[in-house]
């Protein structure tokens, strides 16, 4: 687990969880918001398996990713929680436009930015992807639409690990220059 320290803007805190093991991370594949990939057997298990630690949150709904894996984890999570689930683009992957279903491998660090696990350009991204400062943007502006429309909510998080490094940057008022590209395990916690 995992936990940002709020800002002074921050209405509610949000407990953020990324989807279960996919296929194509099994695979090891460049997933973005490419929707072929299905939960495995393991990525079912870990959502199950996180259920025991998201029950002391009590929380109202759960905000999902509409990409399968994200939104199969949270019908896992819903269904044991009794909670509503909703979905937002918002909470997708970031884009690798054409590196989507390519190996892991062949995505060099001119076109994603991260190098050594460290953001080295915030402004690259893959043919008819999206740079690390549009996912940054488009967190933010998730996270002031939340700041708008869901005040007092407890909100459960379910998306990607790009997707978190960039709301977790954004509530801690960074920009993802220079950003360590910490590990986002599956099904892992992440408080902000």
């Amino acid at each position: 687990m995992y936990r940002v320290a709020a800002n002074a803007t921050t209405h509610q805190p949000l407990v953020l969880m990324r989807h279960g093991e996919s296929s194509w991370n099994e695979s090891k594949l460049v997933q973005g918001q490419n929707d072929e990939a299905q939960l495995t057997d393991r990525g079912r298990e870990e959502a199950s398996t996180a259920v025991a630690s998201l029950r002391e949150y009590s929380f109202d709904v759960i905000v999902s990713s509409d990409l399968s894996r994200a939104l199969q984890t949270a019908q896992i999570v819903g269904d044991a929680l009794g909670l509503e689930i909703v979905t937002s683009t918002a909470l997708r992957e970031r884009s690798f436009g054409a590196f989507e279903g390519r190996a892991l491998r062949e995505l060099p660090a001119s076109l994603s930015g991260i190098e050594n696990r460290v953001v080295v350009d915030e402004e690259a991204h893959p043919p008819g992807g999206e740079s690390l400062r549009e996912l940054h943007a488009r967190a933010g502006n998730f996270i002031e639409s939340l700041r708008r429309d869901r005040v007092g909510e407890r909100l459960l998080l379910v998306t990607h690990g790009g997707t978190i490094r960039a709301l977790c940057a954004y509530c801690a008022g960074i920009t993802m220059k220079n950003l360590a590209w910490d590990r986002v395990g599956n099904c892992s916690i992440w408080t902000v």
